[in-house]
């Protein structure tokens, strides 16, 4: 299989390539140029592997220069059973008759960037390896919260990198902070933006198209890429737990065979629900895809008007890992609903940057919402689906689940009828602690207490474990304390290793 740009199709790489690479160099999105298909017989001979050789069948079909036991390897490494609380590495919980929760924050950061990006720095040395790379790779990575520590676990003393993590200040929880400012290892660099995720986004893609800067970090032995989704190394092992999770569905008797099923994703970059979508273009029965947002909707509004604008007031939330407006998995999305139309989206894209919006045609728009739902939950509407949950279930729901929760609930009521459904539950409710505690009981429960205090309430009131790793953020010394204005984000990468000649 070759993968192309979403700006020059007429580009056509390897995956072992594009994984290298990140960004292609117009600034587009590499996707594979066709999406292999399964049956149901290709499913049934899964149900009874375990998650580890599920993905090892799923990844041979997407990255082909890389052998099966190239494939073994990195998936054996990035799913080793003591990385993750549950056996299942990525389990699906019943709560209701018609509704499954897949819990994708067993692993070691307690989100669901843990499944790609346990995967992704096998799949990158893998690749290095096999392209006798001799310059080490520098990760860039813009943050809302979950992906810089992933990342960072992940990528942590992996010879050959570095890994450099941008993060908004202020706009992660107090638990998300904690976990990257006192990361270990010696390949390691945290930053502070003052400004929001999507100034911090912007501010990666701008070094990525800098030709002139690249050249200077090879001239020095680097080669610059991404651990963010717009790497299709960390999309495709997203596609896994999909297909994962509809065999689990099937095996449990939640859904019948060839049942089809709608999935709620809490998303704001949209690479977790295009995930789902590849997944349904594979074969997967699923029907509607339902996009939950917070107070930043614009993906709502794009999927209700066929039109983006970016040009709206930007909101911090209780959900941080959503306050996103610059989605940019989604113009994945718009290659496909343009049929391949490189200069198409070439043209949306420059709008999008030079006005701050863009709109799709009757037809283009009328495809989108064939497939796609979308809804949102301000933050008194995820309190009140998290204390909802819990007294009704005696499950706690992170605020950003709790938001894909609520948006079922309301695409229910909008369309009527109760096709079954499967929720992604996207982190642990335990990284942000202060907010599920004030759902579920109110200010109360956390006046006077500080994070770590918090922790053990919710254990004692859920009778859940606290994960070890944000239990041992107590006795951490933070180590990263630098930060940059939006502007000087390609200095820092310039300080840490001494490039000159910086703009």
């Amino acid at each position: 299989m070759v993968y192309e740009s979403t700006r020059d199709n007429t580009k056509k790489l390897n995956s072992a390539d594009i994984i290298l690479q990140g960004i292609s160099d117009d600034g587009g999105l590499f996707v594979p140029s066709a999406i292999p298909e399964i049956d149901s017989n290709f499913l049934l001979d899964m149900v009874n592997l375990d998650y580890r050789e599920r993905a090892k069948r799923i990844l041979v079909l997407f990255l082909t220069d890389y052998t099966e036991e190239e494939i073994s390897r990195c998936v054996d490494s990035a799913y080793d059973p003591q990385k993750f609380s549950s056996d299942s590495i990525a389990p699906v919980i019943q709560l209701t008759h018609d509704i499954s929760i897949l819990e994708l924050w067993h692993g070691p950061t307690c989100a669901f960037k843990d499944m790609a990006l346990q995967l992704l720095p096998h799949l990158m040395r893998t690749a290095m390896d096999k392209k006798g790379i001799e310059e080490d790779v520098v990760i860039l990575v813009a943050t809302s919260g979950d992906t810089g520590k992933a990342a960072l676990e992940g990528f942590k003393d992996v010879e050959g990198t570095h890994i450099v993590v941008f993060y908004p200040l202020s706009g992660v929880s107090r638990i998300q902070e904690l976990q990257m400012t006192t990361q270990e290892g010696s390949n390691v660099y945290v930053l502070g933006v003052a400004g929001n995720f999507d100034d911090a986004q912007t501010g990666v893609k701008r070094i990525f198209t800098h030709r002139e800067f690249n050249a200077d970090m090879k001239k020095a032995g680097y080669r610059l890429s991404s651990a963010n989704s717009i790497n299709w190394g960390r999309l495709v092992p997203q596609i896994i737990y999909y297909v994962s999770a509809y065999i689990d569905m099937i095996d449990a008797q939640a859904l019948a065979n060839d049942e089809t099923f709608d999935v709620v994703v809490p998303t704001g970059n949209f690479g977790n629900i295009l995930a789902a979508y590849y997944a349904k273009q594979m074969g997967i029965p699923i029907d509607r895809l339902i996009c939950a947002s917070n107070r930043n909707n614009i993906l709502t509004d794009f999927i209700s008007s066929g039109i983006y604008d970016s040009n709206r007031k930007f909101y911090k939330t209780i959900s941080p890992s959503m306050d996103i407006l610059i989605s940019s998995n989604l113009e994945r999305l718009l290659y496909e609903i343009l049929e391949r139309n490189d200069g198409a989206v070439s043209y949306l894209m420059d709008e999008l940057k030079t006005k701050g919006k863009y709109e799709l045609t009757y037809e283009q728009h009328k495809k989108l919402k064939e497939q796609f739902w979308g809804g949102y939950a301000d933050d008194r509407d995820t309190l009140n689906t998290i204390k909802s949950i819990y007294h009704q279930f005696n499950y706690v729901l992170d605020p950003h689940t709790a938001v894909g929760m609520k948006v079922l609930c309301d695409y229910r009521e909008a369309v009527g009828g109760h096709k079954k459904a499967l929720l992604v539950s996207t982190a642990s409710p335990y990284k942000f602690i202060e907010d599920v505690l004030i759902g579920i009981g109110g200010e109360e429960l956390v006046r006077n207490k500080d994070e770590f205090e918090m922790l053990e309430i919710l254990a004692s009131m859920s009778n859940t474990p606290i994960p070890e790793s944000l239990r041992q953020l107590k006795n951490k010394e933070v180590v990263h304390t630098q930060a940059y204005a939006k502007e000087n984000m390609e200095e820092a990468v310039a300080q840490i290793f001494n490039i000159g000649g910086v703009e």
